[in-house]
């Protein structure tokens, strides 16, 4: 019979940091806020949440490494918005985040979760704000799936 990991949402010891673009800050600033709510009411301790401010989106990488270094955190939730202007440069922003994050993760070994938005406009971007809630819902999750994976 096979095993099965049925990770949980019980965020009771669980050790998080958060790092979040100020570039659009108007969109980022209240996703950071339901993010660390959802956090909290997952059981995760306010005092266990750390929160990093970045520029803007290409530097959340860095960020969320140095985060992810840290013993003292077990995922990390990388919070943006990139909204689509006259030029390419929303392409390379979004590339550059959504690259770089991803290598954290697999360098790091822990759960990055990727909360940056990429929206044609701000209607968009706005629309999508309480989707920052399932972000703590994921790092939760996976947390809770590497302490069964570590059991095994």
């Amino acid at each position: 019979m096979a095993r099965e990991i049925v990770a949980s949402l019980n965020g009771t010891g669980v050790r998080v940091g958060i790092v979040v673009a100020r570039f659009n800050s108007y969109v980022t600033l209240r996703m950071l806020d339901l993010c660390v709510a959802r956090f909290e009411e997952l059981g995760v301790e306010s005092d266990a949440i750390v929160v990093v401010h970045a520029p803007g989106s290409v530097e959340l990488p860095l960020a969320a490494k140095k985060l992810a270094e840290r013993d003292d955190i077990d995922a990390v939730v990388a919070i943006g918005a990139v909204i689509k202007g006259e030029t390419a440069h929303f392409e390379h922003v979004a590339t550059i985040a959504s690259d770089g994050i991803a290598r954290v993760a697999e360098e790091t070994g822990k759960p990055v979760i990727f909360g940056v938005l990429t929206t044609y406009n701000t209607e968009q971007a706005v629309a999508r704000i309480p989707h920052a809630a399932s972000y703590a819902d994921a790092a939760v999750e996976m947390v809770s799936a590497y302490r069964a994976l570590s059991d095994l």
